[in-house]
C-alpha cells in the first residue's frame, strides 16, 4: 500500500500547522493505520509532541525533516517506516523555494490553514496563487484544499476571508472555531480525537471534513460562505 503524504503549510507563523498536523496523525494513529509525522520546522513543536506521548498511547513514528545539524546525517533522521500508509509533514514558517519544491513533490495533498483575518489573508493570497499555479495542482494530481482556523463566531473578517476564495475559486474544507481543547490536547501529548468525546464533539465533528479529505472520501465543503451540511461525528 502506497503512502499517502499530507503537506501543512502556510508560509506564516501562527496559522495553526503544527495543531492540525498532530491531531491529524492522532486521528489515523488511534484507526490503527501506521502513521509518522515529520516536522520540517527547526523549533521541533511537532516532534516534542510525539515525545511527550504516554507509552499507552497510539504509536505515532517520527522523523525530523530540519536542516541538518553537525555531525547528523538528515536522511537518518528523516527515516519513515516501510510500514507507514499516512505521512503527516508539518512544514516551518517561511517555506519557499527549494525547501517548497521539495515538499510539494512528494505529497499527494496540500492543506493550507489560514486564520480569517485581514493581515493573514494579505499575507497568505499570493501564496496560494503560488500554489495555485503548480502544474500538478493545475491538473488535480496534487489536491489542494484550506482550512480557515481559529475562527471566532463575530470575526468581522471572516465575510471578507470568503471573498478572497472565491475570486481564487478555492474551496475551504473545513472551519475550525477557535478552541481551548486543541491547546489542552497538545499539553497532554494527545489529538481531540483521544480526548473525552463528550467534551471534544464540537472539536471533533468541524475536524472530520479534513480527515475524510485527507482520504479522499466525499465530503460536503464549504464554498463560498455557505454553513457546511451536518457532518459525520469521528468515534474511537
Amino acid at each position: 500500500m502506497r503512502i499517502n503524504t499530507t503537506l501543512v503549510v502556510n508560509p506564516k507563523g501562527g496559522s495553526g500547522k503544527t495543531t492540525i498536523a498532530i491531531n491529524l496523525a492522532s486521528c489515523f494513529a488511534a484507526e490503527n493505520i501506521p502513521t509518522t509525522l515529520m516536522d520540517y520546522d527547526p523549533q521541533g513543536s511537532s516532534l516534542a509532541w510525539v515525545r511527550s506521548r504516554a507509552q499507552q498511547a497510539p504509536l505515532v513514528h517520527s522523523a525530523n525533516g530540519a536542516p541538518q545539524k553537525f555531525g547528523r546525517l538528515r536522511s537518518l533522521d528523516m527515516y519513515v517506516p516501510p510500514e507507514t500508509q499516512q505521512l503527516i509533514v508539518d512544514a516551518p514558517a517561511g517555506t519557499g523555494g527549494l525547501l517548497l519544491h521539495e515538499m510539494l513533490e512528494r505529497s499527494h495533498c496540500v492543506l493550507v490553514p489560514v486564520i480569517p483575518s485581514v493581515i493573514d489573508i494579505r499575507a497568505t493570497e499570493a501564496f496560494i496563487k503560488d500554489l495555485l499555479a503548480v502544474s500538478r495542482v493545475r491538473t488535480g494530481e496534487l489536491r489542494l484544499g484550506i482550512v480557515a482556523n481559529k475562527v471566532r463566531v463575530s470575526m468581522p473578517a471572516y465575510q471578507p476571508f470568503l471573498h478572497f476564495l472565491r475570486s481564487l475559486e478555492v474551496k475551504v474544507v473545513a472551519r475550525l472555531l477557535d478552541s481551548d481543547m486543541y491547546l489542552r490536547a497538545v499539553e497532554s501529548g494527545l489529538g481531540i480525537f483521544e480526548l473525552d468525546p463528550g467534551m471534544t464533539a464540537t472539536e471533533r465533528r468541524q475536524f472530520a471534513p479534513i480527515i475524510d479529505w485527507v482520504r479522499d472520501e466525499p465530503v460536503p465543503m464549504e464554498v463560498g460562505g455557505a454553513a457546511p451540511a451536518q457532518m459525520r461525528r469521528v468515534a474511537f
